[in-house]
């Protein structure tokens, strides 16, 4: 220790380490390894993060996953949305929310391809039920139909109204245009109101089925219009107005088309048969009058 006194007194800017308590070296050693952990969990976090920034591949699982990233409530405000349409309140705005997903539109697609069916072979059944000679067969071919004609519409109309805006923003007339992804989601929970008007047209009245798709057209029509109405009505006025006409119309041209199609059977309940009836009585009467 005298030594180490004389040290000090002649170099007093040293310094010096105390080994008197063994437990600070284990303690440094162990402040070493706590901070080299936090690097590497940062290193490992930092990793993460920059993996789900990178963009992944179409022929990955991850990449679809992506469409599907809705929970329940998110679904059923958007149809809620769909249903009651308000002026002012765009549907890409206030129900998608820069969140479009794929889940709401498959599924309703799906619903309303069986829902179409099922209601069209029900409903030739109840209008034929009367007829002795009638024999009950499930068509199966209209699921097939049904299915073609639904998603069809519900992929290709949104692809043409999506390049044409595309192409009207591109040459500068249009400031805005939606993506692809939001139109088809838009577009999928429009059909919506068309599931509960299937299978109210297995009611056999021809007054109250066109009164249906009036309300069904009307209700959802204006879902298309009040969302791409603010994107189009930029353009020339002609070529707005065109536009949501040709929108209008291929949208009532499905209900249209469906109505005729698969409940093409409700109006003709007994109509072969009310005129051959009196002939064949009054041929019955003559034959009497004979004998």
């Amino acid at each position: 220790f005298e030594e180490a006194t004389d040290l000090l007194a002649a170099l007093p800017g040293a310094s010096t380490l105390s080994i008197s308590n063994s437990s600070t070296v284990p303690s440094s050693g162990d402040v070493k390894l706590d901070l080299s952990d936090d690097e590497e969990n940062q290193q490992e976090s930092s990793e993460l993060l920059g993996g789900e920034k990178q963009t992944r591949g179409f022929w990955t699982f991850e990449y679809y996953q992506s469409f599907f990233n809705v929970d329940t409530m998110q679904v059923l405000d958007r149809i809620k949305g769909s249903v009651m349409p308000l002026p002012g309140r765009n549907f890409v705005k206030h129900h998608i929310r820069n969140n479009p997903d794929l889940y709401g539109p498959f599924w309703i697609c799906a619903t309303l391809v069986f829902s179409m069916a099922i209601s069209g072979n029900l409903s030739t059944f109840l209008s034929e039920k009367g007829d002795p000679q009638y024999h009950y067969r499930p068509e199966f071919h209209k699921v097939t139909i049904a299915a073609v004609v639904v998603f069809l519409y519900a992929w290709l109309v949104p692809l043409g109204v999506w390049g044409f805006m595309t192409w009207r923003q591109n040459a500068g007339r249009q400031t805005s245009a939606y993506s692809f992804l939001e139109t088809v989601c838009v577009y999928g929970y429009s059909l919506f109101i068309y599931i509960p008007t299937s299978v109210l047209w297995v009611i056999n009245f021809g007054w109250l089925q066109w009164l249906l798709i009036i309300v069904a057209m009307v209700i959802s029509g204006s879902v298309l219009v009040i969302t791409f109405w603010p994107v189009v009505r930029d353009d020339t006025k002609m070529t707005a107005l065109v536009t949501m006409a040709i929108i209008v119309a291929l949208h009532a041209l499905l209900a249209i088309g469906c109505k005729m199609y698969f409940f093409e059977t409700a109006g003709k309940t007994a109509s072969p048969l009310s005129p051959t009836t009196p002939a064949t009585l009054n041929h019955t009467t003559l034959l009497n009058k004979t004998h």
